[in-house]
C-alpha cells in the first residue's frame, strides 16, 4: 500500500472544457491517510455501529474519498447517531424521506412547479400578494381562497432561489443537466417553506449544492442540508439593523485584537474595524476561495475537528419526546469521540459558546497575510483586493492547522488578560 501513488480526486468534480480559469484542486486521495472505502467499512461493527473515535481521526489526516463522502458526511453532520444501528438508520431514512415528501407535496399544491422537474427566476407575486405572473398561474393560486402571509411570504422568495440555483457551481459538468438544477431549486424551495423564520438567504445554495452532488437521494440530501443549516443559521437571520454574521464578524475582530494586534490596529485605522471583508468566508465557509473539491475537503475536515457526539442528541427530533435524550445523555462518552478542536474547547471551563472553528481559519488567513497587509494596505480596497488574491492559493490541510494553533494561543492569551 505505502508508495502507492495519491490518486487526483478532480475526476469526480468534473468542470466543464470551456472553463479554463478555474482553481486546481489541492487535495491528492493519499493511500494509507485518506479515508477509503475499505477502512469505512471496516469501523463498523457487525449490527452497524461505527468506531467514530478512528475515523475522526482518519479524516483529520487526509480527508474522504470522494466514493463514500456523502455518507461519511451524514454522521460528521449529526444525521445519525454512531451508535446506531443499521436497522435503526435505515427505517430513520425511511421515516425522513417520507416527511419530506410530505413537505414537498405541501409546497406543490401551492406551486405546481415545485417537483416538475422544472424552476422558476421571474417573480411570481409582488408583496402585496397581486400577481407578478400569467392569470392563469394566479388563478390556480387563488382557487383555494386568498393567499395568507405565510404564503406570499414563500412565494416572494422562489424566484431569487431560482437566480442563485444557475449561478450556482456553474463551471460543473454535473449542472448541465436541468434535472440537478431542479433538484437543487425544489429543496432550497422546501426548506424555505418549513424554515419560516430565515426563509431562503443568498448563499443557501452554495451550501446545499454538493450534498445534491455527493447523495443521490433528493430527500437525503436535504436532511443533510438542513443539519447544515443547523449550525450556520444564525449566520443567515437577518433583522432590521444587523445580519447573524455580524457576531462571528466581531468574535473574529477580538481573536485578531489578541493574536495579532498590529495587524487589527491598522484594519481599524484604515476603517475595517467590523470585519466586513471577511463577510463571505464566513457565509458560505470558503466556498469561493477554494476550488470546488478543496471546499468540500476544509469541510469535512472542519466538521472533524468539531464534532461532539452530543450533536445528535442536540438534533433528536422534538416529537420522539425527552425520554431518549435524557436518558443518552447519562451514556459514557470516550474523549476520542470528540473532535480534536472540540477536545480543546472542553479543556476550558467557559461559559460562553465556544467559537466555531471558521473564525480561526479565517484569522489565520489574515495572519498569514499579516505582513502583505500592513505594507501594502492604504484603504479597504487593498484590503479586499490582498484578500481576493488567496483564491484557489489556499491549502485546506495547512489552513485547519493554522487555526488549531492559533485557537490554542488565543485560549492561553485570552486566559492571561
Amino acid at each position: 500500500m505505502w508508495g502507492a501513488p495519491a490518486e487526483p480526486a478532480d475526476s469526480y468534480y468534473e468542470v466543464r472544457p470551456e472553463c479554463t480559469d478555474v482553481p486546481k484542486t489541492r487535495f491528492k486521495i493519499k493511500p494509507g491517510k485518506t479515508l477509503s472505502a475499505r477502512k469505512w467499512q471496516a469501523a463498523f461493527s457487525p449490527d452497524g455501529q461505527l468506531d467514530i473515535g478512528k475515523t475522526l481521526h482518519r479524516i483529520q489526516r487526509g480527508g474522504i474519498h470522494p466514493s463514500i463522502r456523502g455518507e461519511v458526511w451524514e454522521f460528521l453532520l449529526g444525521c445519525y447517531d454512531p451508535k446506531s444501528t443499521f436497522d435503526e438508520r435505515e427505517q430513520i431514512r425511511e421515516q425522513r424521506r417520507v416527511q419530506y415528501a410530505r413537505w414537498k407535496d405541501e409546497c406543490r399544491e401551492i406551486f405546481p412547479v415545485v417537483g416538475s422537474g422544472k424552476y422558476i427566476t421571474a417573480p411570481v407575486i409582488t408583496e402585496d400578494g397581486a400577481n407578478a405572473c400569467s392569470p392563469e398561474v394566479l388563478k390556480e393560486l387563488t382557487s383555494r381562497g386568498p393567499l395568507d402571509k405565510k404564503v406570499i411570504q414563500w412565494m416572494l422568495t422562489l424566484h431569487q432561489i431560482g437566480l442563485d440555483v444557475i449561478r450556482t457551481d456553474r463551471t460543473l459538468v454535473f449542472y448541465e443537466k436541468q434535472e440537478n438544477l431542479s433538484k437543487l431549486w425544489d429543496i432550497l424551495s422546501v426548506y424555505a417553506w418549513i424554515d419560516t423564520d430565515v426563509g431562503y438567504c443568498q448563499g443557501m445554495s452554495d451550501l446545499c449544492s454538493p450534498m445534491i452532488i455527493l447523495l443521490e437521494d433528493e430527500a437525503d440530501a436535504f436532511w443533510c442540508f438542513e443539519r447544515l443549516m443547523r449550525r450556520l443559521r444564525g449566520n443567515f437571520r437577518c433583522t432590521e439593523s444587523s445580519v447573524g454574521v455580524e457576531a462571528q464578524l466581531s468574535n473574529l475582530a477580538a481573536v485578531t485584537q489578541v493574536i495579532d494586534p498590529k495587524l487589527h490596529q491598522h484594519l481599524e485605522t484604515l476603517g475595517g474595524g467590523d470585519y466586513l471583508f471577511a463577510f463571505r468566508m464566513l457565509m458560505v465557509l470558503f466556498r469561493r476561495e477554494f476550488s470546488f473539491c478543496d471546499s468540500l475537503y476544509l469541510w469535512e475536515m472542519m466538521w472533524a475537528l468539531e464534532y461532539d457526539p452530543d450533536l445528535f442528541e442536540l438534533y433528536e427530533e422534538p416529537e420522539s419526546g425527552n425520554e431518549k435524550a435524557e436518558g443518552s445523555k447519562g451514556r459514557l462518552k470516550s474523549i476520542r469521540h470528540y473532535g480534536k478542536y472540540e477536545r480543546e474547547n472542553m479543556k476550558i471551563k467557559s461559559s460562553d459558546a465556544p467559537l466555531p472553528i471558521s473564525v480561526f481559519l479565517v484569522a489565520s488567513v489574515l495572519k498569514d497575510k499579516s505582513s502583505k497587509l500592513l505594507t501594502e494596505a492604504r484603504g479597504l480596497d487593498d484590503v479586499v483586493k490582498i484578500l481576493n488574491d488567496i483564491t484557489g492559493n489556499l491549502d485546506a490541510k495547512k489552513a485547519c492547522t493554522g487555526a488549531m494553533k492559533l485557537h490554542k494561543k488565543y485560549l492561553k492569551k485570552a486566559k492571561k488578560t
